[in-house]
């Protein structure tokens, strides 16, 4: 499998859920698979198998973390020398030329993408638009709403 991009706070935060998944919820959801073990007939006893449903969530939440820590190439923009290029991970102010309208996005990796954040994947067609380009640049951009003309304010390696 390839590996993919991920920036250092996505994988920090996969860490920290990882661990949280593993050293809390884990021991949590097997004490109550036991508690409800003593309650009786199994076949019948919704506290256990409400506890063995919420055992196999978590179990497939761990491995699917581990899974994408174990694919990720974990990229350190702080890094890198600013050239003023657009790439992975950097943080970028566009202005939108025909309403003004200016935003900020930080291109991050799929698993880490929130719009609420503005944190957009580096495969969306904003981002795609983006890398490579530098400031000062004049971008046109299919998006969902139709072609948008862009101008690329800042890029910043934070």
């Amino acid at each position: 499998m390839s590996k993919v991009p991920m920036t250092v706070v996505g994988a920090d935060q996969l860490r920290k859920e990882l661990e949280l998944l593993k050293f809390d919820r884990r021991p949590k959801i097997t004490e109550a698979i036991a508690s409800a073990r003593e309650l009786g007939d199994l076949k019948e006893n919704a506290e256990y198998h409400a506890a063995r449903e919420d055992q196999g969530i978590c179990e497939a939440r761990i491995r699917d973390i581990e899974g994408k820590l174990s694919n990720a190439q974990i990229i350190d923009v702080t890094k890198l020398e600013n050239t003023g290029r657009v790439i992975f991970g950097t943080t970028v102010t566009i202005l939108n030329i025909d309403t003004d309208a200016e935003v900020t996005y930080r291109i991050v990796g799929d698993d880490e993408a929130d719009i609420k954040q503005n944190l957009i994947s580096v495969n969306s067609p904003i981002a795609r638009g983006l890398i490579g380009k530098s400031e000062g640049d004049e971008v046109s951009i299919t998006t969902p709403g139709g072609l948008t003309d862009y101008e690329i304010v800042k890029v910043q390696y934070l």
